[in-house]
Formats: C-alpha cells, sequence, structure tokens
C-alpha cells in the first residue's frame, strides 16, 4: 500500500464489552441506539458490512459487502481517548490513567493557582455544557478558572474567551500538564473555551486545546516517521500524541472540516498514513445524549465517504473504526461507554472478508506498518495479508 487514510469516529461504538459493567456500563451501545433513529441513513457503511461484524444485530447484513470487517476487543483498561488511540497505535495499556470522582487535591489545585496567578471554581466531575451554565456567571465575577473533570482521566479548565484570552488558558492549560505527572498524570488537559454572557446563553467554542500525557513508548506514528514516510494528524491527533510522531498536522473545526481537510489529503501525492479523528461524535451528541443528532452525524459521514472513495488509486486503503462509545442513549451517566468497536477497510485492493472479532485495536497498528513495510514493535497481531487480494 502506498496511502492508508485510518477514520476514528470518536466514541462509535458497537456493543457493551464483556467487562463493561465493571466500567459502570450496563447495556450500552452506541450504534443500536443510533440504529433507533429515523435520522441514520448509512446504507455505504452497510454495505461495507457494518450490519455484519459479529454482535450487530440492529442494522441489515449485506449479502456481498464491498469491504473487509472486524469487531475490534480494546484490550487497554480504559475508556477513553488517549487510551484508545495509544491502543489504535500499537500501545496497549494494562493500568488505567488516574480520575477523580471526588475532583482533585488541595495539592494540585495549589500548584495551579500559584502557576497561573488564578483561582478557581468548581473541582467537580461535571458535563461541559452544564459547568458553564452553573458556573459562568460566577466566573464572570470573579474571573477564577473553571475547573471540573469526569469519569475520564481528564483536567478541564474552563474559561470565557470574552473575559480571559485564549493564549492565557493554553498557557494555563500548559503549565497544568506540567504539574500532573506521575501519579497525578491524567491523561488529557483541556482547555474548554466558551462565550456569552449569562446562564442561558454561554456556549462553547471550537477554540479547544488538548494537553496529553506523552505516550509511555514508541508508537506507529514514530515509526512511520523515523521510516521517512509521512504521519498526518487531522482533527485531534496531534494532541493526543502530545505533538509526538507526526509529520504534519492541521486541526479541525467540525466533523465537516476535518472531512474537508481528509480530502485535500486524498487529492495529494503522499506515501504513508492520514490518521484523521472526526470528534463532533463524541463532544457534540455522545456527551450530549443527542440520539438524532448522532445519527445525522454518522449519516453525513456516511453520505460523504462515496465521493472521498472516488479518490482513491490502486494502492490506497480506507480503514474506519472508534476509541470506545458513548452511548447517546444510555443515561445512567454522560460520560463514555465501555465498548467493542467497528473496522470497516475499503479499497481497491481489499478482500471481501470478515476478521470476526479481535483481540486488541493494536492490530490495527500492526497491520498499517506491515502494508506500509515498517518495522514496529507492538502487543497487536497484523492482519494484512487476510484483507489484500
Amino acid at each position: 500500500m502506498k496511502r492508508i487514510f485510518l477514520f476514528v469516529l470518536d466514541s462509535f461504538g458497537i456493543g457493551a464489552m464483556p467487562d463493561a459493567e465493571s466500567f459502570g456500563d450496563v447495556g450500552v451501545n452506541t450504534l443500536a441506539s443510533c440504529a433507533a433513529s429515523a435520522e441514520l441513513k448509512i446504507p455505504n457503511m452497510i454495505a461495507a458490512g457494518l450490519g455484519n461484524i459479529q454482535g450487530v444485530t440492529c442494522l441489515p447484513r449485506a449479502e456481498a459487502p464491498t469491504g473487509a470487517f472486524a469487531r475490534l476487543t480494546e484490550k487497554s483498561m480504559g475508556k477513553d481517548t488517549t487510551i484508545g488511540h495509544w491502543e489504535i497505535a500499537g500501545i496497549v495499556s494494562p493500568d488505567p490513567l488516574p480520575t477523580y470522582p471526588d475532583g482533585f487535591p488541595a495539592e494540585i489545585l495549589d500548584a495551579f493557582e500559584k502557576a497561573t496567578g488564578r483561582g478557581w471554581l468548581c473541582n467537580l466531575p461535571y458535563s461541559g455544557t452544564d459547568v458553564i451554565r452553573d458556573y459562568g456567571e460566577e466566573q464572570m465575577k470573579t474571573g477564577k478558572w473553571i475547573v471540573y473533570t469526569s469519569a475520564d482521566s481528564v483536567f478541564q479548565v474552563a474559561a470565557n474567551e470574552e473575559l480571559i484570552p485564549l493564549e492565557e488558558l493554553y498557557d494555563a492549560c500548559h503549565k497544568a500538564r506540567n504539574i500532573l505527572r506521575g501519579k497525578h498524570g491524567v491523561g488529557r488537559v483541556i482547555a474548554r473555551p466558551f462565550v456569552g454572557n449569562s446562564a442561558g446563553n454561554f456556549k462553547r467554542t471550537s477554540n479547544r486545546h488538548d494537553y496529553s500525557l506523552e505516550p509511555p513508548r514508541e508508537t506507529l506514528l514514530d515509526a512511520l516517521k523515523a521510516a521517512g514516510l509521512s504521519s498526518i494528524g487531522v482533527g485531534k491527533i496531534h494532541d493526543i500524541f502530545a505533538g509526538i510522531g507526526t509529520t504534519e498536522h492541521v486541526y479541525n473545526t467540525s466533523n465537516t472540516n476535518g472531512m474537508e481537510h481528509a480530502m485535500h489529503y486524498a487529492q495529494t501525492d503522499f506515501q504513508g498514513l492520514c490518521f484523521v479523528n472526526l470528534v463532533d461524535f463524541d463532544m457534540v451528541y455522545g456527551h450530549r445524549r443527542d440520539i438524532d443528532g448522532y445519527a445525522r452525524a454518522l449519516s453525513e459521514f456516511d453520505a460523504w465517504l462515496m465521493g472521498f472513495m472516488e479518490k482513491m488509486g490502486e494502492e490506497d486503503l480506507v480503514m474506519i473504526t472508534a476509541d470506545h462509545g458513548c452511548d447517546p442513549g444510555y443515561t445512567a451517566t454522560t460520560d463514555h461507554t465501555r465498548e467493542y468497536v467497528p473496522l470497516l477497510m475499503l479499497g481497491k485492493g481489499v478482500k471481501q472478508v470478515d476478521l470476526g472479532t479481535r483481540g486488541s485495536f493494536a492490530d490495527i497498528a500492526a497491520t498499517v506498518a506491515e502494508l506500509l513495510g515498517v518495522p514496529f514493535e507492538t502487543p497487536g497481531i497484523s492482519f494484512a495479508k487476510e484483507i489484500l487480494k
């Protein structure tokens, strides 16, 4: 293969893993929730074999799938963006990253306040939209950071762009990242800017920025870069890997914008990987438990996909997967859900084959490395020979 386009439909799970209950998730299924919506129209992914994947019962099966397909198991002990993407890139994480269901300890917040010169509000697990509704006006009065977390390993800082400049927010998050190391090494510090002047009209903006923990060892991206191949990050990819391993990157303002970037690269001559994260599925629809919105976003991607495939050459491969679940129909929490994820593979050189249930997301990294002829050590098992015609 010459070019591989790897799309992560952020949070597009396809059913609870056997250990989901231990993560607080019972009966979760992101795909099934979306399939119950009249807004879901995904004929191209169904034709590729999405309904044929083991365990999927909410979609029709394709009699002659147009691609190869599989169900992927998350081997790492997590259900967050960082660990999910690390595993896709070849790293299995046996231990979960730290979480803070009761808020962060004083030692962290005292250091953050000293480093940034501003106090803090909240320090609780919170929905991102609810926290600005409940604390936005107090921030306007006091100038303090809104610090919050979730069930994931995140330290989130919300600030009104009209009060605190973006550059100051980003600098504060950079300082927080340097504080949150060792036993407090959360997966991500996230800048969460918003605008508005009252609880009724506060709205988050697209100027979010993630400051990730550095991967503990070499990833697929490092191997590609070392081999002189392109390792292109679209969307959050550059941030998720702490800027390590990409040869170039571009941020997205929306799923639509991310697809525009991917189309640009489809018309570009390169050799290597274009790794695309489309975060709106998770951030805009999954966490907000918006079933119809999630279904519409999947339909938009599906409709766009065929035009994208027209740009693919004889030595190009498209892989579509996810990093965890975020079931919009699960009302017990607004957090990520522990689910299997799909893998669809399309291209002129791809067999129509059912790869069953794979043992790790890291199988993707092993396969991409083999297809691009790059040596890379990973616990994943390559299926390159099984999918090639």
